[in-house]
């Protein structure tokens, strides 16, 4: 347990399809020029916003939304210390970065490109639809109704 041992890099505990990887190829598709209105000329540097937007997305696909909760994930998951490269953001820094106003429209173009990406990659299926967490249930069920006329009002 003491012995003194070399860090190894993590992406070799990662499975080969592992989702960290699409987190990070959808990532790094995005300009560089979007992510300069996060420079700031005075004070200690900041976490780099790719790495922000990383851990909050890899948080998103654990069902993870929380910042205590992410803050611990980057702790303790292996994908999310590849992800973040063994940088662990508090709480308060996940949850300031979330709630920037700049990070939203990023956030949303990110949900629609990482969708169409899975799709692509065939990790999900096309004709898999979400709705604010809404659930299908099976048509056993006396509510059916009631979720299919939601989705096909939100469908379009």
């Amino acid at each position: 347990m003491k012995q003194i041992t070399l860090s190894l890099d993590l992406e070799i505990y990662l499975e080969e399809n592992d989702i960290a990887f699409a987190i990070d190829e959808l990532v790094e598709s995005i300009p560089e020029e979007i992510f300069s209105v996060f420079d700031h000329k005075m004070g200690t540097t900041s976490y780099h916003p790719k790495m922000m937007l990383k851990l909050l997305l890899c948080g998103y696909t654990q069902s993870i939304f929380l910042g205590r909760k992410i803050e611990a994930m980057s702790k303790d998951s292996i994908r999310a210390m590849w992800l973040t490269q063994s940088q662990f953001p508090n709480f308060r820094t996940i949850n300031r970065f979330r709630v920037n106003p700049m990070v939203q429209p990023i956030l949303q173009e990110c949900f629609i490109q990482f969708r169409n990406q899975l799709v692509s990659q065939k990790l999900i299926d096309e004709e898999a639809i979400f709705i604010d967490g809404t659930k299908l249930e099976a048509n056993a069920n006396k509510y059916t109704f009631v979720w299919k006329k939601s989705t096909e009002r939100f469908e379009e």
